[in-house]
């Protein structure tokens, strides 16, 4: 079966590995671990390789997250970059109603997030999608989608039209990838 032209582009990066250390501090204000501030880096460079450049980033406003941006972001070109409280969550159902909002000129998103809700955003949008290849992105997308790791989706429908099967995922790259 052959796939449509993709619309959009769709970047998930997850924030990289977060410092547990501080048993005071919530959840939200943990910071990098230094596993984190090395592989942050490491992705950067791997997106300024990749054809695609975000037209908007959407961010948690989660300390790790945050972090895991400022280090990427000598990869991004300066586009509008939106905090928002509403993407600290684990639910893919907010990502999604988030993501609809999304201007149709926005031709590539980048949200810098977290899982669970990274994973089943990803997992829904290209649900249908066939992983015959144990290489295959989307196969190794399901089996773990670590911190720090990049999924590049395509879209077959506007943001607003999003819904499960509207994607696939053409990359996914984890930071062991690039060692």
């Amino acid at each position: 079966m052959t796939r449509p032209a993709a619309r959009h582009y769709l970047l998930l990066l997850r924030h990289a590995k977060s410092d547990w250390d501080d048993p005071t501090l919530e959840d939200h204000e943990r910071p990098l671990a230094a596993r984190g501030r090395q592989a942050a880096p490491r992705m950067a460079r791997h997106l300024t390789r990749t054809p695609l450049r975000p037209d908007l980033v959407l961010c948690s406003t989660a300390r790790r997250a945050r972090q895991t941006l400022d280090l990427m972001r000598p990869a991004l070109p300066p586009v509008p970059i939106v905090h928002e409280d509403a993407l600290y969550t684990f639910e893919a159902s907010a990502l999604l109603d988030r993501l609809r909002a999304c201007p149709p000129e926005a031709r590539v998103v980048m949200v810098v997030g977290h899982n669970p809700a990274l994973e089943d955003l990803a997992l829904h949008l290209s649900s249908g999608q066939q992983d015959a290849d144990r290489d295959h992105p989307v196969h190794r997308l399901r089996h773990k989608f670590p911190t720090a790791a990049l999924a590049t989706l395509g879209l077959s429908v506007d943001w607003s039209e999003l819904a499960g099967g509207t994607g696939w995922v053409d990359d996914f790259v984890r930071p062991k990838d690039l060692a």
